[in-house]
């Protein structure tokens, strides 16, 4: 018996899993079959789109799928339905996908409901022969551990940044479109994550993300309230272990932030977030669920968190995160959801939506990410039973969703972004990615990171220092430091305050003159305190 772990990738609200993120899910799955003593393989999707033939040679393959909360992906790109249909060989199907399918689709394709893994290990228990019976949760650790060893299978080992499960559930549990509900909430003992950790940092991993929880600020928290108490003290230990056990950890970044929490308990929130800020690394987000600023469809959907609850927790995150770090970026900043055809949406939800944000920007509030997102109806939601209703909604919102988005990005991401990262701000450990038309587009690793556009062309994986030179309306423009002696007249022209005439002067004059004669030109044709922090 010989199994292919197939990472088609997935994209959940507690979860992130296109690279460079790898979710927990193979390495729990590695875990299993390591146990069961059952031979495996890891593939990614694009390893299976060029050579799908290569499943031929398994037994059964278990394809990891479900993008259901889509993004915009560089380098990777999840597996769709058409694409898992044509995979050769025996297979079975798990990840969020099965939320997406009809009946027909789920027994055509041989899908498992979703949380999957007691199914699964059913399974494979089966298969392999073992005479007891186990269930997933119990053994969650274990696994965890005996899975690590995966990460080196992945086309991108070692860069990499780890979603490491601290607990899964949600407290709330009752927005009317979230799968969240379908989890039971149930804690991982900080013992246990910081072994899985240490585990994985001995396989060569140095970022990692504290993620597919739905509030951190609630793990090791006190759950005898109706919103729980976060325990500083608990944290703070936590992360001590972890820097203990892995002192040379390049990213160490979290997830989801409940807006409640904070508004409710915000003393003890205001502990956490300074312990987020001390033992964890810069560009670190805390992505928050507004989903609406209109008072009426928060009310029908269920939402958790109110616009005030919200404003509360921007302010505190802001108050302590907004200091740049190390890395050029902000230390830990907020980031809003925005989830559009929700029930009792109307025009003038977008119009409150946009006031909101308004009004954090003219209060000098910084956020890190808008995400702003056309509601997915999935199996298992309240909002399943009125899905047709949905579909009317983004139907008849549909302009008015694209000019908020529009408006948001022109008004609001791009001028933040100015005031967060003004013109010559360092980024360090950029990584190159990909190279198109002229750019390389980077970004350096972390949760939900800014993306990075230099001109010319870099080698993937290259990790640059680049000064900031300009602005797109979700990204921005770098450039690494320039050898003012070898830098071709297209670099010279985007070094800021180097005009296209006093670029083309260097390239003719620097054939006959030193470097010092070289910078006496551009002192006397240049703001040269403005100009010399772009050269080297």
């Amino acid at each position: 018996m010989k199994v292919a772990i197939v990472d088609g990738y997935v994209d959940e609200p507690s979860c992130l899993g296109v690279p460079p993120y790898i979710s927990p899910y193979p390495r729990y799955i590695k875990g299993m079959l390591n146990y069961l003593k059952i031979p495996s393989a890891y593939f990614t999707a694009e390893q299976i789109r060029k050579k799908p033939k290569i499943l031929e040679n398994f037994d059964l393959s278990i394809v990891i799928a479900g993008a259901i909360v889509p993004g915009k992906y560089l380098t990777a790109k999840p597996l769709r339905l058409e694409d898992i249909v044509l995979l050769p060989g025996k297979k079975v199907v798990v990840g969020g996908i099965s939320l997406e399918l009809d009946d027909n689709e789920r027994e055509r394709l041989n899908v498992l409901d979703f949380p999957f893994e007691d199914e699964l290990l059913k399974i494979l228990i089966k298969l392999s022969g073992y005479k007891e019976n186990l269930d997933f949760w119990s053994n969650i650790n274990r696994f965890a551990l005996l899975g690590s060893e995966v990460v080196k299978e992945h086309v991108d080992y070692p860069n990499l940044i780890c979603e490491i499960e601290t607990y899964r559930g949600c407290y709330w549990g009752k927005c009317s479109f979230c799968v969240e509900r379908l989890h039971s909430v149930r804690h991982r003992s900080p013992k246990a994550v910081v072994s899985e950790i240490k585990s994985l940092y001995s396989h060569g991993i140095r970022h990692f993300r504290l993620g597919r929880q739905t509030d951190f600020f609630t793990y090791l928290a006190d759950f005898s309230e109706e919103v729980p108490r976060p325990v500083p003290e608990k944290l703070k230990a936590f992360h001590e272990a972890i820097w203990k056990n892995c002192p040379n950890i390049k990213t160490l970044h979290i997830d989801n932030v409940n807006p409640k929490t904070v508004s409710e308990h915000p003393e003890e929130s205001r502990g956490v977030v300074k312990i987020v800020v001390n033992y964890q690394t810069p560009g670190n987000v805390a992505a928050m669920g507004l989903e609406s600023a209109d008072p009426r469809v928060i009310s029908k959907n269920n939402l958790c968190s109110s616009v005030e609850d919200v404003e509360f927790a921007v302010n505190l995150i802001n108050e302590y995160g907004a200091e740049r770090g190390y890395n050029g970026m902000p230390k830990f900043l907020p980031g809003l959801n925005f989830v559009v055809g929700l029930k009792g949406e109307t025009n003038r939800t977008f119009e409150l939506n946009y006031e909101f944000l308004l009004k954090m920007f003219d209060n000098g509030l910084l956020l890190r990410r808008i995400n702003i997102r056309q509601v997915k109806v999935l199996r298992s939601t309240p909002l399943y039973v009125e899905r047709k209703g949905v579909e009317a909604r983004l139907k008849k919102h549909r302009k008015m969703f694209i000019h908020f988005k529009r408006m948001v990005r022109e008004k609001i991401d791009r001028e933040m972004l100015k005031k967060m990262l003004p013109v010559g701000t360092m980024l360090k450990d950029v990584r190159c990615e990909v190279f198109e038309k002229g750019i390389t587009f980077a970004r350096q690793f972390g949760s939900y990171p800014l993306l990075v556009g230099i001109p010319g062309k870099y080698k993937r994986n290259l990790l640059l220092n680049v000064r900031v030179i300009g602005y797109g309306m979700r990204s921005v423009t770098a450039i690494p430091p320039v050898d003012i002696m070898k830098a071709s007249l297209k670099e010279l022209e985007a070094i800021p305050g180097i005009s296209k005439n006093l670029a083309r002067k260097i390239v003719l004059e620097r054939a006959s003159k030193d470097r010092k004669e070289i910078m006496d030109i551009v002192r006397s044709a240049s703001n040269f305190e403005k100009v010399k922090i772009f050269l080297k």
